[in-house]
């Protein structure tokens, strides 16, 4: 299964980050492979529509969570119609996450 985790950096030692739509990067974890591959979030920039964006993003990473800080209206509905778990986290490194996982 894979995991993705809103993060300020590209590092285990980052900070998860708090903005799902504009984070920095977005860490995906494999449950399977134990690995964690660091994506720059390609819509963190976006004028608008950042959130909705960045659904459609980690949803073609494959992933079946998402860890993030806070979720924005927009797209807490479109996780939950493409059936992908959200769950809140804010404080922690992105190593801390996994561990918990």
């Amino acid at each position: 299964m894979k995991i993705a985790i809103t993060s300020e950096g590209n590092t285990l030692n980052a900070q998860i980050d708090s903005r799902f739509g504009r984070c920095s990067y977005f860490a995906i974890y494999d449950t399977e492979t134990k690995q964690t591959e660091f994506i720059e979030n390609p819509g963190k920039e976006a004028s608008g529509g950042a959130g909705p964006a960045a659904v459609q993003f980690v949803a073609k990473q494959g992933v079946s969570k998402i860890v993030a800080g806070e979720f924005g209206g927009k797209t807490v509905p479109l996780f939950q119609s493409l059936g992908i778990e959200m769950i809140n986290e804010s404080g922690k490194t992105i190593a801390k996450i996994i561990e918990q996982l």
